[in-house]
């Protein structure tokens, strides 16, 4: 990954004392992570031009991350070209005087607000464009961005959500790499170590004296926390002020509503099963394709629903889902309650044959689409539950997450439907079998594009029960 700052200054080669690295020669500094580099390309009268190179180990980092087990994303990622925590860690790491702002050679200088331009070769913005206006306008930068396309050679494929990205404005260098430290696991949602309560105070301390003013401080909080509730929460009531001593609660309704303000789709998805299972009186029911358990913990809490049965493939997942449920932390009576069983939503299991709803939340989209007509037949013409709750992406929404045409909202999809074919195959499912099919949108609705999730209700008439 490759950073480029350029200064106008006279001369350009006092850059040097202010980055602490010679004009005239090359620095490489050996990291746990790789190397990074630092060169002077341009060296004249009235500017110059610093090139941050930072080479990545990508086997390296692999060693490194042996506990969390085999998988291919460990070897097919974006880490050695991608600006992201990775190129934080090494700026603080090998540029750490020039990011405090010390400079005893040139004090006044490093006070001094200078024409800067910092250039990103490649940094990720799943939010567009627009993410990058709403973090670094409010600091003052002119922002730049172009979109990456996914592959030059087939233009039919899209755009990427990688973008070239060009920041300009009157600053101090030491502001400039402190703003770039903070806001760039912001962009990439993404941090490669332990993330902690002193990363709190990381925070708090790196991006002091002008987090406390920027008009989405509670969305960078959560980013850079990693939408840690309790971390974002510790934050956020250091950054928002208090209005006086005899305070009468405000400061934490601002608190509360900053954190919550918007709700995760996972979170809403959740509250709309949950509305549907009270409103149907349910009292047991079976998560097909369950994965870690997210929706089984929630579940838990829902004392009238006296049998829960999760279901999934891998026994991976599950043992996952163990973890997360913690059976032994269980009373006895909450254990006859929860039950974790390996099987497949394409064959039929009378292990759970009489249960009340049959959940699939964001599971068709993971098989195979020749597998559908199969999941369709064993769940509808061969289980027949009662009632099926299911909830599925809407393709059309994805633009408005920034991403490319034909790109998929997780790796692990094999397709997504559009609104118009998800309710083809509803509408075609429920009459075939004997079932009434009802739409629901889930998250925030666009006018063009719909929901960003699609649930759908199935109810079984009772001529055919």
């Amino acid at each position: 990954m490759l950073l480029t700052i350029e200064a106008k200054l006279s001369p350009g080669a006092d850059l040097g004392y202010l980055l602490h690295k010679h004009p005239d020669r090359a620095y490489c500094a050996e990291l746990p992570l790789g190397k990074l580099h630092v060169f002077y390309p341009v060296v004249e009268p009235d500017r110059a031009q610093a090139a941050i190179w930072l080479e990545i180990d990508p086997i390296g980092l692999v060693r490194r991350k042996q506990d969390e087990g085999p998988s291919v994303t460990q070897y097919v990622n974006d880490r050695p070209y991608a600006a992201s925590s990775l190129l934080s860690v090494a700026i603080s790491r090998c540029l750490g005087s020039a990011l405090k702002g010390r400079s005893p050679e040139r004090p006044e200088l490093a006070k001094t607000p200078l024409e800067l331009k910092a250039s990103l070769t490649v940094v990720q913005s799943r939010g567009g464009p627009e993410l990058f206006e709403r973090l670094f306008s409010p600091l003052g930068y002119k922002v730049k961005a172009e979109c990456l396309p996914l592959d030059p050679r087939f233009p039919d494929w899209g755009d990427s959500s990688y973008y070239q990205l060009e920041l300009t404005g009157q600053q101090r260098l030491s502001d400039l790499l402190g703003h770039l430290y903070v806001l760039l696991p912001v962009l990439d949602r993404y941090k490669h170590y332990f993330i902690g309560p002193d990363e709190v105070e990381k925070l708090l301390m790196s991006a002091q004296g002008w987090l406390e003013q920027h008009p989405e401080q509670a969305f960078i909080a959560r980013r850079y926390l990693l939408e840690r509730p309790d971390l974002t929460r510790m934050a956020l009531e250091r950054l928002l002020p208090v209005s006086d001593e005899s305070d009468d609660g405000s400061h934490a309704d601002a608190v509360e509503e900053a954190l919550e303000a918007p709700i995760s789709l996972n979170e809403q998805r959740i509250r709309a099963v949950l509305e549907q299972l009270e409103l149907n009186q349910v009292r047991s029911l079976v998560d097909l394709g369950c994965g870690e358990g997210k929706v089984l913990k929630r579940l838990l809490s829902e004392t009238q629903i006296s049998r829960l049965i999760g279901v999934d493939v891998s026994i991976k997942e599950l043992t996952k889902a163990e973890k997360r449920l913690r059976p032994d932390w269980l009373s006895e009576r909450q254990k006859q309650r929860l039950e974790l069983l390996q099987g497949s939503v394409l064959y039929r299991d009378k292990r759970y044959a009489d249960v009340d709803v049959v959940l699939l939340i964001e599971v068709i989209e993971h098989l195979e689409p020749f597998q559908i007509e199969r999941l369709t037949r064993t769940l509808f013409g061969e289980q027949k539950p009662p009632l099926v709750i299911l909830t599925t992406p809407n393709r059309e929404y994805n633009q408005l997450f920034g991403m490319p045409t034909h790109a998929l909202r997780h790796r692990d999809h094999r397709f997504e439907w559009n609104r118009q074919e998800f309710h083809r195959w509803a509408s075609q499912a429920a009459k075939q079998y004997g079932y009434l099919f009802e739409s629901k949108p889930i998250g925030e609705l666009n006018p063009e594009l719909g929901p960003p999730t699609q649930m759908g209700i199935f109810s079984r008439q009772e001529a055919e029960a």
